[in-house]
């Protein structure tokens, strides 16, 4: 029995999906612990792609069980439409198969609109860059103690009061303050009248199914979403995720005990990318940046934007490493940076004469930083084909060396290209195994 969490060590976009898609194979659970459809994991198996934005990356497994956490927050039109699209690949999505925290909280459709009225209030250079999918001002509904969670639409009379308490409050803002039209109680009503019936047999308590899983000695998988930089404590604030990242929110977003941990396996992409507005101190603005971005096909699965690209960040990996507890990394993208002669790994910051090993909290001093890089030496050989860490360059095999030695902690898996069979796994956190066939 292991227990084990995949977490991004940036500012996501790591490659999480593929990572989670191949570890399921050892997995009988696989968990999502929070986010929502703000993200997206995209996996490509025997040529074909998926992209999913709530589902855990493990339904493509059809002995596994997936479970959406109480840590997530959801729009239930996605996730059904998610459902249906699986159904229509061949894959029926079944209770057995798909299970769904009753706390898990609801993103409303006036969620959506104060999210984009309030990114259009906002002055330029000031802008989150949110997706506009209604997130944030779910997850600030839950703080607020004013939130719907999935069970509440399985009690037609508690959501009945819910909704028009909450319609009170936010159609006085989206009609004051950002001079929209106002939501109706009767269309919200029916709407989620109907996903409450097509739910219903998905929605259940997933703390107690996991504790009963662990005991009869099911190994466990969680999934997040994002990166450790978007963490809304310890990322790049106020340009962040509105959900914890990080590897301890496994637990609490999904009411699994911390105790039961067994290792934390951190996603690293062998350059960096982040999508959005924020600091960003080692991104390339000029043609080996762009050729980066049009090598790695740098654009999010979710809102197709073009992702900015740079060097690794050897300062941001260290944070996730600490942040997270991180036992292992998979440097995930190797193939991409074939044919650079020089590679450069950021290893601390500069601004205003002071020497910066960790991102500061000030963020008017991150977006100051400048990187201090050392230099290494590339490769030329394309390593797609590679399914052995002896076959690699022997350049390629350095700077994988390197990173562990400025992280202090070991690779457990190289990917060196999209597919799940472009994959050497070095240590398996549930079983040994030496390489993907």
């Amino acid at each position: 029995m292991a227990n084990v969490v995949v977490v991004g060590t940036q500012w996501g976009d790591e490659g999480k999906g593929k990572i989670v898609d191949l570890l399921t194979q050892y997995a009988d659970y696989i968990v999502r612990f929070q986010g929502g459809n703000n993200a997206g994991h995209t996996l490509v198996v025997e040529g074909k792609k998926y992209i999913f934005h709530l589902i855990p990356s493990g339904i493509l497994y059809e002995n596994k069980q997936c479970f959406i956490g109480n840590g997530v927050v959801i729009d239930p039109g996605v996730l059904l439409q998610e459902m249906q699209e699986l159904a229509d690949s061949g894959l029926p999505i079944t209770p057995q198969r798909l299970t769904i925290s009753e706390r898990a909280h609801l993103i409303m459709p006036y969620h959506k609109l104060l999210d984009l009225g309030s990114e259009s209030a906002l002055k330029e250079g000031a802008k989150i860059g949110t997706t506009g999918r209604g997130i944030g001002p779910c997850y600030g509904d839950k703080i607020l103690r004013c939130g719907i969670k999935m069970g509440d639409i399985l009690d037609r009379d508690l959501f009945k009061e819910k909704l028009r308490d909450n319609l009170g409050r936010t159609n006085h803002i989206i009609q004051e303050h950002y001079n929209a039209n106002p939501v109706s109680f009767d269309e919200i009503y029916a709407q989620f009248d109907q996903y409450a019936e097509k739910l219903a047999p998905y929605i259940d308590n997933i703390s107690v199914k996991l504790h009963e899983g662990r005991k009869a000695g099911k190994h466990i998988l969680f999934e997040g979403a994002q990166g450790t930089q978007l963490d809304i404590d310890h990322g790049t604030y106020p340009f962040v995720t509105s959900s914890n990242v990080v590897a301890g929110n496994a637990c609490t977003g999904s009411g699994f005990g911390p105790t039961h941990i067994d290792s934390v396996i951190g996603i690293l992409k062998a350059y960096t990318t982040r999508v959005g507005e924020g600091p960003f101190p080692s991104e390339l603005f000029d043609e080996t940046g762009d050729a980066i971005q049009k090598k790695g096909g740098e654009f999010g699965a979710t809102t197709g934007r073009k992702r900015r690209c740079g060097w690794l960040d050897a300062v941001v990996a260290n944070e996730a490493v600490r942040l997270n507890g991180i036992t292992g990394l998979a440097i995930t993208k190797l193939d991409v940076l074939s044919g650079q002669a020089n590679l450069k790994i950021a290893t601390s910051y500069e601004a205003q004469g002071k020497t910066y090993t960790a991102m500061p909290g000030n963020i008017r001093t991150a977006q100051q930083l400048k990187p201090v890089y050392e230099d290494i030496a590339g490769w030329e050989e394309d390593i797609s084909a590679v399914r052995s860490v002896d076959d690699l360059p022997k350049k390629a095999k350095d700077y994988v060396k390197r990173i562990e030695d400025l992280t202090e902690t070991p690779a457990i898996l190289l990917s060196v290209g999209p597919d799940r069979t472009e994959t050497l796994l070095l240590d398996n956190p549930f079983e040994k195994s030496k390489t993907i066939d």
